[in-house]
């Protein structure tokens, strides 16, 4: 596992002892998803500030290591960025974020959070 890119410092940080888990009191935008696949499982909550920028971004989830540190890591990334710049976000953005090549069955795994995310802002607009 040492020599694992996808276990490198940073991604068990965010594993670990990522600051975005928790809930937030009142959020506006919440989206729950899993990966049935793998059992990965991601719940995000995101608040609004006065200037429509997102506030605060926290989830609480259960998965692999790449699930749930590419949803810590996307959390710092939405974190002060407009509804407009959330939704720019691509998945080539999580990869880099992460900083390891993804095979295809990690990369759904590194999207989980993303696609809770982007389905929050989505389902907010309604």
């Amino acid at each position: 596992m040492d020599d694992d890119p996808l276990y490198r410092e940073e991604i068990l940080d965010h594993y670990y002892g990522s600051a975005h888990r928790g809930r937030l009191e009142s959020p506006q935008l919440c989206c729950d998803l899993d990966n049935p696949l793998c059992g990965d499982k991601v719940h995000i909550e995101m608040s609004l500030g006065d200037d429509g920028r997102v506030d605060q971004v926290r989830f609480e989830g259960s998965g692999c290591v790449i699930s749930q540190a590419a949803t810590s890591l996307l959390a710092d990334r939405c974190e002060g960025a407009t509804l407009d710049e959330v939704r720019a976000i691509s998945p080539a953005d999580v990869v880099k974020l992460l900083g390891v090549p993804l095979s295809p069955t990690r990369m759904k795994c590194g999207l989980l959070g993303w696609k809770a995310i982007q389905t929050a802002v989505e389902q907010g607009r309604s």
